[in-house]
């Protein structure tokens, strides 16, 4: 029977190129707990070949801005924390998914009423609802007032 060693045949480089990340990150992701590695007799890391998924399934989550404490939330829920296979890999996106559509859709609003007045109060614009000597909008809270009522609002 083979030890986890003889299956860990990647060095940290091979696994860092195959996955367009820096030798730095790999290490990161280790710390946190993300991958593991194996020791070779000269002490050098070694990888299984499922680190190559673990770590593409980290970055896809990562663009979609998921946190690595939420993304090491959802692999430590897999068994014996193995890498997620198409299966696990649904169940974790269906998980991110609606927080994913609320970013998509406030980002697609803040986009949308970034170019006008957005409520900070500065006055600055000619066709400003807030052009007024009061700021009345001051007393509503802080920063951007107009922008982030009509992105929640749109939401």
């Amino acid at each position: 029977m083979k030890n986890k060693l003889e299956d860990a045949k990647l060095t940290v480089g091979k696994v860092a190129k195959r996955c367009g990340v820096k030798v730095s990150a790999l290490h990161f992701y280790e710390e946190k707990g993300l991958i593991k590695s194996w020791r070779n007799q000269g002490n050098q890391r070694r990888y299984k070949t499922d680190v190559l998924r673990r770590v593409s399934v980290i970055k896809a989550a990562q663009k979609m801005g998921i946190s690595l404490q939420e993304i090491k939330k959802a692999l430590a829920t897999l068994p014996n924390n193995r890498t997620p296979d198409t299966r696990d890999w649904e169940k974790l996106a269906s998980s991110w998914r609606d927080d994913l559509t609320a970013r998509i859709t406030y980002l697609e609003n803040l986009r949308d009423y970034l170019g006008g007045c957005i409520g900070c109060g500065c006055l600055s614009l000619n066709h400003c609802p807030l052009y007024n000597k009061d700021d009345e909008l001051a007393e509503k809270g802080t920063g951007p007032v107009i922008l982030e009522r009509k992105v929640k609002t749109a939401l």
